[in-house]
């Protein structure tokens, strides 16, 4: 098992677009908790969400590809741009 960092960058005005579909979100990471050991919101300045940043448990690349495009926030084409990178804690408490 691998970790990877997901990096889903919003739309322009697409606050509308996440709202709409936060709820089915939160279920659908909540119920892929397993995978997810960190998650949440990229804040702007004056701290509306823009964007969401995940730490997930794959066996590979192709397993956060397909947890991405099954996501509520993905299938309503909030995001402008999507980045998947492999990621190994080394600093921190861990998570």
């Amino acid at each position: 098992m691998a970790r990877f960092l997901l990096l889903c960058l919003d739309k322009p005005d697409s606050l509308a677009v996440r709202m709409a579909s936060r709820e089915a979100h939160l279920a659908y990471v909540a119920a892929n908790a397993d995978k997810v050991p960190a998650a949440g919101p990229l804040l702007d300045d004056e701290g509306q969400m823009k964007g969401s940043l995940l730490i997930i448990e794959a066996d590979d690349r192709e397993g956060v590809e397909a947890f991405s495009a099954a996501d509520p926030y993905r299938q309503a084409g909030l995001f402008d741009r999507v980045e998947i990178h492999a990621w190994r804690q080394s600093v921190g408490k861990p998570i």
